[in-house]
């Protein structure tokens, strides 16, 4: 396993982070806790959950699910960092959300933070991360709660998760006047196909020293081999987007780009994402141990310099900002 630091921060983490959204709604808890025992085995030590995951009424399932992992305790705890989030939610049916109970607001937070701890079955969390951006909550205040569970022991570093490159520069502008450590991590959606990160929040996240980290690197199934799968009767998760003509077109060009290699869609759409600059590891989310394991040989794929411009030619970034939409 290759490891890194998380953004400025003196953290080392895996360059592949073990998301666990499907733990529950696809996994049962058996198949959940095989695969982390199979991705602390391979030395993945990043673990990223959400309080919503389990979705529905099942919202804490995953979070439950994590914690009895940990409660068995083996030294799990100590070798993962272990990242959260919080913003949505924990009601059942959204339209019955009681005042308060979503939201970045210093209440919220404070027992958003105590009952994912409950769940999670730890006296911390290492990387709690803001799910969204909370227009209607001051940053001040924000950063006033989060200095206080700092200060209790009850989270240690704190990220963001869908923020654009404004909101991120405000977040952190706001931390400094505090004199607080502020973001040290970005989630957001970046993969070959779904770029316009690159345009504000990725040179932000590296201006202000935070570690990007990517969901959704396969772009829903579309770079996992999609028009493969289709031809054998899958790739159902992707159907929509293959629909356009112009999509179908793209990943046509990937698979048969990648082909030529001899390599795997889903192995070189991760680690593609290893070659950018300022990203932490891509969130590999497995519903089976298959996924997981497949993912691993991303680690030591080198994609050479003109199988990167080929990839740069079917999937054009959207460029710096402000060129990209100016002169």
């Amino acid at each position: 396993m290759r490891y890194t630091q998380l953004g400025r921060t003196g953290l080392k983490v895996s360059r592949l982070v073990l998301g666990t959204m499907n733990f529950g709604p696809h996994a049962d808890e058996a198949a959940s806790h095989a695969m982390m025992d199979a991705a602390l085995d391979a030395g993945i030590n990043f673990f990223d959950t959400a309080n919503v995951y389990g979705w529905g009424e099942n919202k804490g399932r995953t979070e439950e699910i994590v914690g009895t992992w940990l409660a068995q305790g083996g030294g799990r705890r100590d070798k993962v960092v272990l990242a959260t989030k919080v913003y949505g939610s924990m009601a059942a049916d959204r339209d019955a959300t009681w005042p308060n109970h979503d939201r970045l607001s210093a209440l919220n937070i404070r027992r958003a933070v105590d009952a994912s701890l409950k769940r999670l079955q730890t006296d911390h969390i290492d990387l709690y991360q803001f799910h969204h951006v909370d227009r209607h909550t001051p940053w001040d205040e924000i950063w006033q709660a989060v200095d206080v569970l700092v200060q209790q022991g009850k989270i240690l570093y704190v990220g963001s998760s869908n923020h654009a490159g404004w909101h991120i520069a405000q977040a952190n502008e706001a931390a400094r006047r505090r004199h607080s450590l502020g973001l040290v991590s970005e989630q957001c959606l970046y993969n070959l196909y779904e770029r316009r990160a690159e345009m504000e929040v990725i040179p932000a996240a590296e201006s202000y020293g935070l570690g990007v980290i990517a969901w959704s690197p396969l772009g829903g199934g579309l770079l996992g081999g999609a028009l493969r799968k289709e031809r054998e009767g899958g790739g159902a998760r992707s159907a929509a987007a293959l629909s356009r003509g112009a999509v179908r077109e793209q990943v046509q060009a990937y698979e048969d780009l990648v082909a030529e290699h001899g390599l795997d869609p889903a192995e070189v759409a991760l680690a593609w994402l290893l070659t950018r600059p300022g990203v932490t590891g891509p969130i590999v989310g497995p519903r089976t141990m298959e996924q997981l394991t497949s993912a691993l040989p991303a680690l030591d794929l080198t994609l050479s310099d003109g199988l990167l411009a080929s990839l740069d030619e079917i999937f054009p970034g959207p460029g710096p900002s402000p060129e990209a939409f100016a002169w």
